[in-house]
């Protein structure tokens, strides 16, 4: 099925029309208040398989309507979706409806809707509702393929975007007492002394943590903040004012640690130094992301997981305090609506109106502060969440900066492609003897990691530099035993389409075991000793088994790459992002790899999601 407008469902009816400008004035008075739980599914950028973190959902005999949303709202919408079986909204349908939520990035979803192609999903799981984190998304949508696929969104809880820093950091620099504006944090990010400046050159350097903005809200709205910021408006930003703003944010850019694709997997990174003692001052020393994020970290849930029946939350040994920026805080409307796609039928679209319709009553508006999100009816009160023990002021922002137009919003993000932080990665592919194994849908999982590899190309600018290695048993290169090297690492220039008919010839090579410590060791050599300040010096290891033939133990490499490479441990870290590919991967080395650099590892057990995966982890860079 494509993702164009539908034809054969019939257009929302007069009277939904008429209950869709009606909303704001809803008021039922039923409360059905769901436990404080702050919690959603997160599981890379995209999770369509999964609606609560690990199960599947049944079919139970009603009408099935699926909402893609952004991670940080899975678990709320499930609540709501429970409460929308006992209301009025759904007693009036003509058969039973139930809501399933899955987590599907807002930049992922814009990119499937636009693309012309079918949603990467089994029908069952395609959605007839779209909750993205923000209206710019929507706006693109329509922008870019059709108004009608993206219908009549209507917001119905939002959360502002602000700077999440550790409290003592964010004491040093005068909170709560003294306002603290992006150009305060820009000024830190220059000065050579960093942290110096204000009295702590212990703490070395200034770093900020920024989502990508082609696929976070919150990375979008940083940056259209900073445009904000350097233009001096609180309103009316052009496409003129963000050229004018591109020195300002440059510069803003260089002390980024590295991009992510969720600030999730940051803040886990974040929350795993402090409860090693390490405070926050080593890996980052703030994190632009949304408010109900920083009160998730506060809880002990700093990737707004599900939390399980009898699981215990611990709260990290230092919080994050909201610093909501002086000059003003974008906020992300989270907007509903019904798509326009040819799977939505009749009878899913009826029941998807119902439910946003249920979205705007007391009783739901009452279930969101419990989850962390701002109700839209300010008679609702915001519980003891919103307070400063967990981090935030409910008095602020003082300033909101409204959401610009469409084509503002497309240049901000062109200009970031060009002023975003330089990268220099290695990529070092497993080509094992188990990478003939299919995956399932005609490939082999060598063919997903050659097809995923050559894809990342395309985002790479011509200045960074990339590395390709490629390493099994029996193998022979000027770098090593067992190692090949398809290209050094330097600048990319013009050899995208050379790098990538050299990738795709590992097809033909010759696969054994699998010495992945001694691969992962030789990689962190090479880029340590060409690491440069000012970039973005990473390693991607992508391996679908358990190491079988290296010489080196999994202590020993965890002891020579966790030495140096941390935020702390100088000013050029080189940071390592593993894949685990297939259901066979050692995830736990994995996984204690990255924690040892400051890097990610990103899970990739569903290997026929390959090329989602490499999307999410060449967000970084």
């Amino acid at each position: 099925m494509a993702l164009v407008p539908r034809r054969t469902a019939a257009s929302p009816s007069a009277s939904s029309s008429a209950r869709r400008g009606a909303r704001a004035g809803v008021a039922i008075t039923v409360f059905a208040a769901a436990s404080l739980v702050l919690s959603a599914c997160t599981v890379g950028s995209y999770d369509g398989d999964r609606a609560d973190g690990g199960g599947d959902f049944a079919d139970d005999g009603c009408t099935s309507v699926v909402v893609a949303t952004s991670s940080e709202k899975v678990n709320m919408l499930d609540a709501l979706a429970k409460a929308f079986k006992e209301s009025p909204q759904h007693d009036a349908l003509a058969e039973c409806a139930t809501v399933h939520p899955i987590n599907v990035s807002s930049g992922d979803a814009t990119r499937f809707l636009t693309s012309g192609g079918d949603w990467p999903d089994e029908d069952r799981r395609k959605p007839t509702l779209w909750s993205p984190a923000s209206t710019v998304w929507t706006e693109r949508v329509a922008a870019a393929a059709s108004p009608a696929l993206v219908g009549e969104p209507v917001s119905f809880t939002h959360t502002p975007v602000v700077f999440g820093m550790p409290e003592t950091m964010a004491k040093a620099l005068g909170w709560p007492d003294r306002p603290i504006g992006i150009t305060d944090l820009e000024r830190l990010c220059t000065d050579p002394a960093g942290w110096g400046s204000v009295g702590k050159p212990i703490w070395g350097s200034f770093k900020i943590s920024k989502t990508n903005p082609n696929t976070s809200t919150t990375g979008l709205s940083a940056i259209l903040m900073q445009s904000y910021e350097a233009s001096g408006k609180t309103d009316g930003l052009t496409a003129d004012d963000v050229a004018a703003a591109e020195e300002f944010s440059r510069a803003f850019e260089e002390c980024v640690i590295h991009y992510g694709d969720t600030t999730g997997k940051v803040l886990n990174t974040l929350y795993d130094d402090t409860q090693h003692g390490a405070g926050g001052s080593g890996y980052v020393s703030a994190v632009a992301l949304e408010e109900t994020s920083l009160l998730n970290y506060n809880l002990g849930n700093p990737d707004s997981h599900t939390v399980q029946p009898g699981e215990t939350l611990t709260p990290p040994q230092e919080k994050l305090v909201a610093v909501y920026p002086s000059g003003g805080s974008m906020w992300s409307d989270n907007p509903v609506t019904v798509l326009g796609a040819d799977w939505v039928t009749e009878a899913r679209h009826t029941a998807g109106e119902a439910f946003i319709d249920f979205l705007a009553t007391d009783a739901a508006q009452r279930i969101l502060p419990e989850y962390g999100f701002r109700p839209l009816d300010e008679s609702v009160p915001l519980g003891k969440l919103f307070t400063e023990e967990y981090g935030v002021d409910p008095g602020l922002p003082a300033v909101t900066l409204p959401r610009p137009g469409v084509d503002v919003v497309s240049a901000a993000i062109d200009q970031w492609t060009q002023i975003r932080k330089p990268s220099s990665v290695l990529e070092v592919i497993d080509i094992s003897g188990s990478m003939d194994d299919g995956i399932g849908d005609g490939r082999s999982k060598l063919d997903g990691a050659i097809e995923g590899a050559q894809t990342t190309l395309e985002h790479f600018r011509s200045t960074d530099e990339v590395g390709m290695w490629a390493f099994t048993t029996g193998a022979k290169a000027e770098d090593g035993m067992n190692l090949l090297s398809l290209r050094d690492v330097s600048p990319l220039g013009s050899e995208r389409e050379r790098l990538a008919s050299s990738v795709a010839d590992l097809r033909y090579a010759e696969r054994y075991g699998t010495p992945l410590y001694d691969a992962i060791a030789a990689a962190y050599d090479e880029m340590v000793d060409r690491a440069e300040p000012g970039r973005i010096n990473a390693i991607v290891v992508l391996s679908d088994g358990q190491d079988t033939d290296s010489k080196l133990s999994i202590d020993s490499l965890i002891a020579r790459i966790g030495k140096s490479s941390g935020e702390g441990g100088g000013d050029a870290p080189v940071r390592i992002f593993p894949i685990a590919y297939g259901d066979g991967a050692d995830t736990a080395v994995l996984q204690r790899i990255a924690e040892a650099t400051g890097g990610q590892w990103f899970d990739a057990s569903d290997a026929t999601k390959i090329d989602l995966v490499f999307a999410s982890v060449i967000n970084n860079f």
